[in-house]
């Protein structure tokens, strides 16, 4: 089993969207790494929610794949903000993964939490000018982050 972080905005899909739905397929991601990222994923990694850009960033919960990657249909959908008319059905350029809901957090463990707990050098999400937005974890890291959830 691997570990990952996957961000995103909570205006535009949050901790409690995926509670409420369930599950959910992680569209919409457009860079090449982060997509490289969920095409190694497989079926039952652990996956720490992160909510970004908004007043009280940090994980906020559990996710598990639920669904390997597979090609995301926004791509060929005109209408779609993700778009991509230079990717093919044939050849498609972006990949997703399901995702359904495993926990939310009793609290935010928030980025600051992060930067100040001993155990976490290294962690990707760390790293100045990184902004990925789907990342692997190394499993003591991710046991360490769940156990700052209380």
């Amino acid at each position: 089993m691997k570990y990952w972080m996957m961000k995103s905005e909570p205006d535009v899909f949050s901790i409690d969207d995926l509670q409420k739905k369930g599950l959910e397929p992680w569209n919409g991601v457009r860079n090449y790494q982060a997509r490289n990222f969920m095409r190694e994923m497989k079926l039952g990694d652990k996956v720490l929610f992160y909510h970004s850009n908004a007043k009280e960033i940090g994980v906020v919960g559990l996710m598990e794949v639920s669904k390997e990657a597979y090609p995301d249909p926004t791509q060929f959908l005109a209408k779609s903000e993700y778009y991509d008319p230079a990717s093919k059905k044939e050849d498609p350029r972006w990949s997703l993964v399901e995702v359904k809901f495993v926990e939310k957090f009793p609290r935010i463990v928030t980025l600051e939490m992060l930067k100040q707990t001993a155990g976490l050098d290294g962690l990707l999400l760390l790293r100045k000018g990184n902004r990925l937005s789907v990342t692997p974890v190394e499993a003591a890291h991710f046991k360490i982050i769940v156990g700052l959830k209380k």
